[in-house]
């Protein structure tokens, strides 16, 4: 509408008069003022104002009224008439839309009074809506209360029903504990009955009510009468150990585990009754395994091989040529005294079944003690074992192992005992100690403790009999007389065979366990049996005869014990030590006895010659007869020498080595006589008669070929 007002004044300028709103009005700073009423005021100061006009010469309204001349007046005149134009218009256009703001208002005043109703409305349901609330928390109470006690009825139902269930007798229970046969259902009553029983003795509210008073009585008959029948049960079960031929592990397994129940309810309703059942199983299985042990030992002491008594000695006589043979009559395994052999076997077999020994004794078989020894521990460590699981599954009680054991231990003692102070084996007694050292290690990896204290007395007592018999050895030797011992013979002596086997065997059943208190015995031994030697050597009247003698029996010696002990310990570096200077001095005897003049002469005037303080020289008389008598006898006196050899060892290669060590000093002795000659004057005039050493060379070779 402003658009179509006429402008009056300047029609252009009041289309300029559309200016953006952001464009700068001047007449919002000064109004409707002139200039004249601002010249004419006395309040009012002019003063910037050109500065503000010069500021705002830029802005085009102020431009284009600078440019144009207009006043400021006429402008505002111009601004007034569009405005009330603008006004007239506006009026006309409200007058024009009177009828519909009539309507307007009239919609608005019917809307007014539909929103006061529906307040109203709304102030009744709010009204109605909290008594409603109301109710809900006054029903929501209700059923918390009712809940609340819902539950506690439930709980004491609950109650009510588990102890009227726990108090109350079945018919069914009472029929079965009565009249029922011990089975898989009675075990069942039982454990109902031994519920009821506890229940009516722990609860503290049981015991004050009236139900009680008419239950205990005939559950208290009713108890009476389960104790009593399992009781006869049980007897009767036990009494069925004690039958002949009894295979005692299937009765316990297959049925006296099936009702060990009948046990836990003895102990916790009729422990008296309990004591009489435990104490006849004990007083039944303590006779039982006596008895069954005692037969065991006897059938074994049948297949009992003796192997040495106490004469069976290192240092002891032998009274004829044989070996081992006396003027009594021999025993049957004379080489097991000394010599360990197959006996060893006993511990790769530690393992094995227990001896049977009415298969035994028809096959006519005998076997040295440790292999009864192992047998009977054997048998004693399954049925240990078996009886000991048995107790504690059945029983819950260790302790009654010890009671049923005492007597089989009994047994077992009264036979070691009678054993243990007429052995005399020495070999056996360690292999029975060794046999016990791997019982102990089975019971052990069987984590079954119940042989424990058993097992080390039998260890403690067997240490002691053998270092007696160890010490009866030793004082053999000691106390031994040189002279009926003596015999005219090179060869090794059947005592030190003795010793050498019996070293061995102790150094091999020694090998894993490294026992040093028996080295330390061992040690003694081996200076008793040197002592022994060493006299025995000088009964002989040549020097020579003692030291073949010496070596015979020191490569004896070593040859068994390596047999003992692959690796070499103490006693064999001994002798082999004393077999290298043996052999050394034997070496110089057997020169001696065939060089004699040419030995001496290179140990006194060979080393003479080579000092510069010889006061004689060697001549070519004083050698001459030494060359040409070896060179005339040099083959046929180590052909003699190699005889010798052969006749004075008894080891064939050990002669060998002893003559290739001869023949190699003899061909340094001849060396250094040759060498002797080269000094002498006139001394090439021998050459002719001086054996080459290539041919001494090629003579020790063929001796060398023979071994």
């Amino acid at each position: 509408m402003a658009d179509a007002a006429p402008n009056q004044g300047d029609n252009s300028f009041a289309e300029k008069n559309e200016t953006p709103k952001n464009v700068f009005d001047l007449g919002a700073f000064v109004g409707d003022l002139t200039f004249e009423e601002d010249a004419s005021g006395d309040d009012i100061s002019l003063e910037g104002l050109e500065q503000e006009l010069e500021e705002c010469k830029n802005h085009d309204v102020v431009a284009n009224i600078l440019s144009k001349g207009t006043t400021l007046r006429e402008y505002t005149k111009g601004v007034e008439n569009n405005l009330r134009q603008v006004e007239l218009d506006s009026i006309q256009d409200y007058i024009k839309e009177s009828d519909n703001l009539v309507s307007l208002h009239d919609q608005i005043r019917d809307c007014d009074a539909i929103l006061s109703q529906m307040e109203t409305l709304l102030s009744g349901f709010q009204a109605e809506i909290g008594s409603i609330s109301s109710d809900i928390k006054i029903l929501q109470e209700k059923s918390m209360d009712m809940g609340l006690k819902l539950k506690n009825r439930k709980v004491a139902e609950s109650k009510l029903a588990k102890f009227v269930e726990d108090i109350i007798i079945p018919p069914r229970m009472v029929d079965i504990i009565v009249d029922g046969e011990v089975n898989e259902e009675y075990m069942r009553s039982l454990e109902i009955l031994s519920k009821k029983l506890k229940f009516i003795g722990v609860d503290p509210m049981v015991k004050t009510s009236k139900a009680l008073k008419d239950v205990q009585p005939e559950l208290e008959k009713l108890r009476q009468k389960a104790v009593s029948k399992v009781f006869d049960f049980l007897v009767q079960k036990l009494y069925a150990l004690r039958k002949p031929k009894t295979n005692i592990q299937i009765i316990q397994q297959s049925v006296l585990l099936k009702y060990k129940y009948i046990i836990s309810f003895l102990k916790g309703h009729g422990k008296e009754i309990y004591n009489e059942v435990r104490a006849a199983y004990i007083d039944t299985m303590n006779k039982v395994l006596s008895a069954h042990f005692r037969a065991y030992i006897q059938a074994l002491e049948k297949l009992q091989l003796d192997i040495a008594t106490s004469s069976d000695l290192i240092g002891v006589e032998a009274r004829s040529t044989g070996l081992f043979s006396r003027g009594r009559e021999p025993l049957k395994n004379r080489s097991a005294v000394f010599a360990l052999g197959d006996r060893i076997n006993i511990l790769k077999e530690i393992d094995q079944p227990a001896l049977i020994p009415h298969i035994a004794e028809a096959s006519s078989l005998k076997y040295p003690y440790e292999v009864l020894f192992r047998s009977l521990h054997k048998l004693l460590m399954d049925t240990a074992t078996s009886e000991y699981l048995f107790c504690d599954d059945f029983f819950g009680e260790e302790s009654i192992f010890y009671d049923i054991f005492a007597g089989p231990f009994a047994v077992i003692d009264e036979h070691f005992n009678s054993i243990l102070p007429n052995c005399y084996d020495a070999i056996g007694l360690m292999l029975m100690i060794r046999i016990i050292h791997h019982h102990q290690l089975i019971m052990s990896r069987r984590r079954i403790p119940c042989l424990d204290s058993y097992l080390d007395k039998v260890n403690i007592s067997l240490w002691p009999r053998f270092k007696m018999v160890f010490d009866l050895h030793l004082s053999s030797l000691r106390n031994a007389n040189v002279k009926t011992l003596w015999e005219d013979d090179v060869h090794p002596h059947y005592v030190m065979r003795r010793y050498a086997e019996f070293a061995a065997s102790l150094i091999h059943l020694n090998v894993e366990y490294g026992d040093g208190q028996l080295e330390l015995n061992m040690e003694r031994l081996r200076m008793a049996v040197d002592d022994l030697l060493t006299k025995l050597a000088k009964l002989f009247p040549k020097p020579k005869s003692q030291i073949v003698f010496l070596i015979n029996n020191y490569d004896m010696t070593i040859a068994v014990l390596k047999e003992a002990s692959p690796e070499g310990g103490k006693i064999q570096l001994h002798y082999e030590e004393l077999l290298k200077s043996n052999t050394a001095l034997f070496v110089e005897e057997l020169l001696l006895e065939h060089f004699s003049d040419l030995i001496k002469f290179v140990k006194t005037r060979a080393s003479e010659d080579s000092s510069s303080t010889s006061e004689k020289p060697i001549t070519v008389a004083e050698i001459e007869p030494l060359v040409k008598d070896f060179a005339s006898r040099w083959k046929a006196a180590i052909e003699l020498m190699h005889k010798d050899v052969i006749t004075s060892f008894s080891n064939f290669l050990c002669g060998m080595e002893i003559l290739r060590a001869a023949l190699t000093q003899l061909l340094l002795y001849y060396t250094r006589l040759s060498d002797s000659i080269k000094r002498v004057a006139g001394g090439s005039a021998l050459n002719k008669d001086l054996v080459s050493i290539s041919s001494i060379m090629y003579e020790i070779k063929k001796y060398s070929r023979t071994f």
